[in-house]
């Protein structure tokens, strides 16, 4: 699959507790889009940070059903990649 230059495959990075005890080992959390795949994202981290990542794992949280103010809505869903880099290496943020 070709990665054209309109398609955002990262879409943030992902600033949160966990993701920040994670950085200290050198893994990095971020948003991406939902039909990107770990190939697409380790190319794009290459291109943005100028690391090579060592691998890239990908998790997908599904929408959850809420009740607010006596009405039923949803929570978006999202995807996200851990993407891991080897010592030494860092990505600022």
């Amino acid at each position: 699959m070709n990665i054209s230059a309109d398609k955002t495959i990262i879409i943030k990075p992902r600033l949160t507790e966990k993701s920040a005890i994670l950085q200290e080992d050198g893994v990095y959390t971020f948003d991406i889009a939902p039909d990107a795949n770990k190939s697409e994202v380790k190319k794009e981290i290459q291109r943005i940070y100028k690391v090579t990542p060592v691998k890239v794992n990908i998790a997908k949280a599904e929408p959850k059903k809420v009740f607010v103010r006596g009405r039923w809505g949803k929570k978006g869903g999202v995807k996200k990649a851990y993407v891991y880099l080897k010592k030494g290496d860092k990505i600022t943020l």
